[in-house]
């Protein structure tokens, strides 16, 4: 199991990784780490790390700045891409922790744009947090991810790291940031008919919300609240419903193999599939099936 991060946590055990699942706007890692210093590295992402466990004790220094932490349950360290970390030493074991990666540069100028915010002030901070509800929240969608996978979980994948990267700028920028106050009016009927058809047309192939914005004209944030405004559904929830319900359609209608509609449906693998058809419908695919043939 390759981990994004193996070079920096020389001293610790890969615990699962989010390669497996394809996700193409967020990596995440869980990692259990044992006491020792870690090797100076400048990240390409930003790296956002949860204590979900025990306590320890973190010595760390980057852009110039030492800091000595107690880590708790819920502790938060940010380094941002780009900022050295010259000297990382871990006293105490880490038993769970996990790791989210955002992109270099997870805030695009049409993110920041649509925040009313100027790209030129955003910077974030090399900062401890004790804690954070939000990232918890996140945090907390990832790991379910990694343990269960879902129908249209690269859609909500993609959500979460657009959410959380503009968490970061309004809360933990080197400026001061304030977000924009907008009530997002619902998808007009034509624009809402566009991505509903274009959700129907490519229902099992491998588009991102960006997709979806795109067919609507509109930026991924701004589209994200507005088709929820609409449906009363996140687009996440919207498309991981169709997909299962046309999976249940299949399941009873055809004699093609569960492992077979299990990948057309986008999952990595049939175990997956069943758990998470179990979680929405019931009860698993072969037991829908088998219940349909009495």
């Amino acid at each position: 199991m390759l981990g994004h991060s193996v070079d920096k946590y020389v001293t610790g055990r890969l615990l699962d990784t989010s390669n497996r699942l394809r996700w193409s706007h967020l990596h995440a890692e869980r990692w259990s780490h044992m006491p020792g210093e870690l090797p100076a590295l400048t990240p390409r992402d930003t790296e956002i790390a949860i204590l979900l466990r025990g306590r320890t004790f973190v010595e760390r220094v980057g852009s110039g700045r030492r800091q000595q932490t107690h880590g708790h349950r819920g502790t938060v360290w940010l380094c941002p891409a780009g900022i050295e970390e010259e000297y990382v030493n871990i006293s105490d074991p880490m038993i769970d922790c996990l790791h989210i990666f955002l992109p270099g540069r997870p805030f695009t100028e049409t993110l920041l744009r649509d925040l009313d915010i100027d790209p030129a002030r955003v910077e974030l901070r090399y900062e401890v947090i004790a804690q954070d509800p939000f990232i918890e929240l996140v945090a907390g969608r990832i790991i379910e991810e990694l343990e269960d996978e879902t129908a249209a979980g690269r859609l909500l994948i993609e959500s979460l790291g657009v959410a959380l990267a503009a968490h970061l700028v309004h809360r933990y920028s080197a400026a001061n940031v304030q977000a924009k106050e907008s009530a997002d009016k619902p998808l007009d009927r034509r624009r809402l008919e566009r991505v509903e058809d274009f959700i129907a047309a490519h229902l099992f192939d491998d588009f991102a919300v960006a997709d979806l914005a795109a067919v609507a004209c509109m930026s991924v944030a701004h589209f994200t609240r507005s088709f929820r405004a609409a449906t009363g559904r996140t687009p996440y929830e919207y498309v991981s419903g169709r997909r299962l319900d046309l999976a249940k359609h299949r399941l009873l209608t055809e004699d093609t193999q569960i492992a077979e509609i299990a990948a057309a449906t986008g999952f990595s693998s049939q175990a997956n599939f069943t758990r998470a058809f179990r979680n929405t419908m019931g009860v698993t695919p072969a037991q829908l099936r088998a219940s349909a043939q009495r």
